[in-house]
C-alpha cells in the first residue's frame, strides 16, 4: 500500500506538522508513505516539492494572487481575513500520477496549492484530514458565529457583502459541483469538527471518522523542571504560566484578548509576587504588552525536544482559543505533564478533561479563565494528580502509534471494500 499526503507545506505551521507526523508514523509501521507539498522545509527525501526557481517563486506569489478577487469587497480587511478561494490553476494531477499512490491523504491544501476543481482529476480514493473548516465552507477557515455553511453560504459576514450570490457562494458552488462524484472519506481530529462536517451542506452525506492527532511520546515527555528552567534561563522560584503566541495577537480566534483580561484579573488577586508568564512563538515586542506579570519571551522553537523542554518548565499551559479543530499545543503540553487551562469549547474538549488534567473555563469568560489558572496552581498535591493524568491521557489516546494504526486500517478498508460514501461513522 502506497500513501501520498498532499499538503501546502511539510513542517511549516500546525496543520503541516500534524501531517508530517502522521507521514512519519506510517513509515514506522512499515507503510510506504510519501508527501507532495508546495513548500518543503525539511530534508526528508520522501517529501517532494517543486524544484525550479520559477515554480518556487510562483508558490510564494500564489497566496497573494488567490486573494485578488477579495478586493471587490472593500468592507473586509484583506490583511486580517482568513478566507481562501483556491481558483488558481495547479499542476498537481500529473505529479500525483508520477508517484503512483494507491490512496491519497489530503491535509491543509490552501494558499493556492490545490485548485478546488483538481480533486475531480485525481483517480485514487481520497482521505481528507480536516485541520479546519475550509473544506465545507464558502472559503472561511473558521465560521465564528456564522452557520451559513449548513446551507450554501452567501451573504458572508467576513466579506460584509449583504448579497446571497457573493464570492463565498461562488466558492461553495464550485465545491458542490466539482466534488459530487469523487471517492472521498473525511477524517477529523475532534468530535466537534466531525459534527460540523456532518451538519454542512457539502458533507452531510459523507463518511466522517474521528482520529485524533498523534504525538511522539518519546520526544514529548516530562523532563526535570529545574533542569528545563536552567537551560531556558527561567526563574526557579516562580510558578510559570505558559502561552504559545504564534499568530495570537493578529487572530481573534486565538483568544489573546481574553487571556490579557484573565492575567490582569489574576495579578490583582495577589498572584503577581510568586508567578511569571512565559511566552513562546514570539520575540519580545517593540511596544510592550501589559500582561500584569513579569513576562519572559522565548522566541520561536523549531524542534520537538526544545518544545518539550518549554512545556516541562511550566506549571500550567493556557490555550484560550475560541475555536480549535484539535489543539495541538494542548496535547503537547499534557504529554509533558503540564496541565492545560482552556475554554469549554470545540476541539479542545476532546483533550482537556475538566478538573482531571486541567480546567475548562466557561465560554468565553476571562474571569473563569483566571479562576482555572488559580485552581491549577494553588494546590501542589492536586497539581501532581493533574500532571499524572495529563500524561496518562496522551498515552491512552494521542500517541503517534495509535493514530498511524487507525489511519492504516482506514486506508486498507477503503482499498479493500471500495467507496463507502454516505455511510457515517458511529464516532
Amino acid at each position: 500500500m502506497q500513501v501520498l499526503h498532499l499538503s501546502t507545506s511539510d513542517i511549516s505551521g500546525g496543520a503541516a506538522i500534524a501531517a508530517y507526523r502522521l507521514h512519519q508514523g506510517l513509515q514506522h509501521l512499515g507503510v510506504t508513505s510519501q508527501m507532495l507539498v508546495g513548500k518543503k522545509s525539511s530534508d526528508d527525501k520522501t517529501v517532494f516539492a517543486p524544484k525550479s526557481n520559477f515554480s518556487k517563486a510562483l508558490g510564494i506569489l500564489k497566496p497573494t494572487l488567490d486573494c485578488l478577487p477579495l478586493r471587490f469587497y472593500p468592507g473586509c480587511d484583506i490583511t486580517r481575513l482568513s478566507l481562501s478561494l483556491e481558483w488558481l490553476p495547479d499542476r498537481l494531477a500529473p505529479k500525483v500520477a508520477q508517484l503512483t499512490p494507491d490512496i491519497l491523504n489530503l491535509h491543509w491544501v490552501c494558499g493556492g496549492f490545490l485548485r478546488i476543481e483538481t480533486l475531480a482529476k485525481l483517480n485514487q480514493p481520497i482521505v481528507w484530514t480536516l485541520h479546519d473548516m475550509w473544506a465545507f465552507t464558502g472559503g472561511c477557515h473558521y465560521n465564528q458565529d456564522c452557520d451559513r455553511y449548513t446551507s450554501s453560504c452567501g451573504n458572508c459576514p467576513l466579506l460584509q457583502s449583504g448579497n446571497n450570490w457573493d464570492l463565498s457562494h461562488w466558492v461553495w458552488q464550485r465545491k458542490a459541483k466539482a466534488w459530487q462524484n469523487i471517492n472521498l472519506t473525511l477524517v477529523t481530529p475532534s468530535h466537534w469538527l466531525a459534527k460540523c462536517a456532518n451538519s454542512s451542506s457539502l458533507f452531510q452525506d459523507r463518511r466522517v471518522e474521528v482520529i485524533p492527532n498523534g504525538l511522539d511520546t518519546e520526544q514529548y515527555k516530562p523532563m526535570d523542571k529545574r533542569l528545563a528552567r536552567e537551560l531556558l534561563n527561567l526563574p526557579q522560584d516562580k510558578q510559570l504560566i505558559l502561552f504559545g503566541a504564534i499568530g495570537a495577537t493578529s487572530d481573534s480566534r486565538k483568544g489573546f484578548h481574553q487571556l490579557q483580561l484573565a492575567l490582569k484579573h489574576l495579578s490583582q488577586s495577589g498572584w503577581q509576587e510568586n508567578t511569571d508568564v512565559v511566552v513562546f512563538g514570539s520575540s519580545k515586542p517593540e511596544n510592550s504588552i501589559d500582561l500584569g506579570f513579569r513576562t519572559h519571551y522565548l522566541g520561536y522553537f523549531h524542534d520537538d525536544i526544545a518544545l518539550a523542554l518549554v512545556y516541562s518548565a511550566a506549571n500550567v499551559m493556557i490555550v484560550p482559543s475560541t475555536q480549535e479543530a484539535f489543539g495541538q499545543t494542548a496535547s503537547e503540553s499534557l504529554a509533558c505533564g503540564t496541565p492545560v487551562v482552556c475554554f469549554d469549547s470545540t476541539g479542545l474538549k476532546d483533550i482537556v478533561e475538566h478538573e482531571r488534567n486541567g480546567y475548562r473555563a466557561k465560554c468565553f469568560s476571562a474571569e473563569d479563565l483566571a479562576n482555572g489558572i488559580a485552581w491549577v496552581l494553588q494546590d501542589g498535591e492536586r497539581w501532581q494528580h493533574l500532571s499524572r493524568r495529563a500524561r496518562e491521557k496522551v498515552e491512552q489516546e494521542f500517541t503517534l502509534e495509535l493514530q498511524s494504526y487507525r489511519y492504516s486500517k482506514l486506508y486498507e478498508e477503503i482499498l479493500h471494500f471500495g467507496d463507502r460514501e454516505g455511510i457515517k461513522s458511529s464516532n
